[in-house]
């Protein structure tokens, strides 16, 4: 083969050059290419052109749009003293118009002295000094950013077709002995005849409302509500602070003030089936008191679907202290120090279900959930779950590939890997059920919602550190009954 290439060298030498030279010529723009990438890749990486640092975080969902949150977390004893600086940007791309004609400017903005510690140039301009609202970005109050993670939505447009709009606060928490359960939801529908939803001229000036409470002893149920309207405007102005029909909302520092007044709605409860007989208590009223415990809060996550179609959640207080008195027909449960528990939901409901849980023990706290759209919008089976745990200093791990199994009557069972090796197990001995046709998908037969109450059992490890202990919790989810039976609409 050596004498074959020589003697076509020695009989065609110019075409073997010809070729020699190409080959070279190749060789030499493949390594002048895969330099200028490698140097593009390493200017692309380097902080001081992005005007930003090393550390980039985002979300399983999306981009992480909560600044405030994650500025309160980073701000956390545990964490200041590793990180040399920390900046909250946002870029826009805005139009400068002049002389009839559009120009594209691309803008950003920061808190200025952030900017300057992480080294972005563009910062150094003498002008650009911290106002009064940069203060507040810079050193966040608790209560400011609990109030930002629990604002109200405007409707979205663009789901002309559908009116299951609907906003809510949570609240769940349980006396010292455990006897005694409270859920609280304080609920903002859409607006009449889904105006808002089809891009209406005029936003109607009112929503529809309620309140919702379940009062649990000993296994037995009762439920009170209250409905009116609420202004539009207002809602989303001040919110979370509400007033609805006579109940009321105030978030005061990094307390939420809950005042009361429902009547019963119906016949007492246990374990979801109805009692004969009138209700015991006629009227409930009664102010509740939860204190956020400071860190323990899951920023608000938003799941966007074809069509316009989206949900959200926050959980502005995942461990926090109840306090405060109820009466019920001239019996008074006192909440002394009770675990309490709030948290927030927006969206599209219908063709929705979930499942959800949450358990606290001495120092930890942990969520997990998922949401399962209607197929027509995404992928049920593909849409992730989470699970959080939170610690005294703040997060511990947190897991977007978690499994929960409700297939087995009275138990669930969760697994999280990656982040979080844990294992938890549900043993409910509280069940209400409700009807909730709205959850009901095309060709399916509505689902019932229940509400379980148990024995969580959790081992594992996160953070470092070894989990295994029992506490009460509780939990949601959705199970299938049969198109003929009874029951009417209802939404937590």
């Amino acid at each position: 083969m050596l004498r074959v290439a020589w003697r076509s060298l020695l009989t065609r030498p110019v075409r073997a050059a010809v070729l020699a030279a190409g080959f070279g010529f190749g060789i030499a723009v493949m390594a002048v290419l895969l330099g200028v990438g490698e140097v593009i890749v390493e200017q692309a990486r380097a902080p001081v052109l992005a005007g930003g640092g090393d550390l980039v975080l985002t979300g399983p969902f999306g981009p992480v749009t909560s600044a405030r949150y994650v500025l309160s977390v980073l701000d956390a004893p545990d964490i200041r003293s590793r990180l040399a600086a920390a900046s909250a940007t946002r870029r826009e791309r805005l139009f400068l118009i002049t002389s009839g004609r559009a120009i594209p400017v691309s803008a950003t903005g920061g808190v200025p002295s952030r900017e300057k510690a992480v080294g972005d140039p563009e910062a150094a301009w003498p002008a650009w000094q911290d106002g009064p609202e940069d203060a507040a970005w810079v050193h966040p109050d608790a209560g400011a950013v609990l109030r930002a993670m629990d604002r109200f939505h405007a409707v979205p447009e663009g789901r002309p077709e559908d009116d299951s709009w609907a906003e809510w606060l949570y609240f769940n928490g349980r006396t010292p002995d455990g006897r005694t359960r409270v859920y609280v939801t304080f609920l903002v529908g859409a607006p009449p005849d889904g105006a808002a939803a089809r891009g209406a001229p005029a936003a109607p000036a009112t929503r529809p409302a309620g309140v919702r409470l379940q009062l649990e002893h000993d296994g037995r149920a009762t439920a009170y509500s209250a409905a009116g309207l609420v202004d539009a405007a207002s809602v989303l102005a001040s919110a979370p602070d509400l007033d609805i029909a006579g109940n009321r909302v105030r978030l005061e520092g990094s307390t939420y003030v809950i005042a009361l007044n429902v009547a019963a709605e119906g016949p007492a409860r246990q374990g979801g089936s109805s009692q004969s007989g009138s209700a015991r208590a006629r009227r409930l009223t009664g102010t509740l008191r939860l204190a956020a415990a400071e860190g323990r809060s899951v920023p608000p996550a938003t799941v966007r679907g074809a069509g316009g179609w989206v949900t959200g959640y926050t959980v502005p207080v995942l461990a926090g202290r109840m306090d405060g008195v109820l009466e019920a027909d001239g019996t008074t449960v006192r909440f002394d120090g009770a675990p309490g528990y709030h948290d927030h939901n927006w969206g599209f409901w219908k063709g929705v279900s979930w499942q959800w849980g949450q358990v606290a023990h001495e120092d930890l706290s942990i969520v997990y959930g998922r949401v399962f759209p209607p197929s027509d919008v995404a992928d049920p089976r593909r849409m992730p779950g989470f699970l959080v745990v939170l610690g005294p200093e703040g997060l511990l791990g947190f897991s977007s590939e978690v499994a929960i199994d409700d297939r087995r009557e009275g138990r669930i069972e969760v697994r999280a890997r990656r982040g979080v090796d844990l294992q938890m197990t549900l043993v409910v001995d509280e069940t209400v059920r409700t009807a909730m046709a709205l959850t009901a998908r095309r060709g399916e037969a509505p689902m019932d919602f229940l509400q379980l109450g148990g024995t969580y059992r959790v081992a594992g490890r996160t953070g470092g550190r070894a989990l295994e202990f029992s506490a009460r919790g509780s939990a949601e989810t959705f199970k299938r009954r049969p198109a003929s039976s009874p029951g009417a609409a209802a939404r937590r």
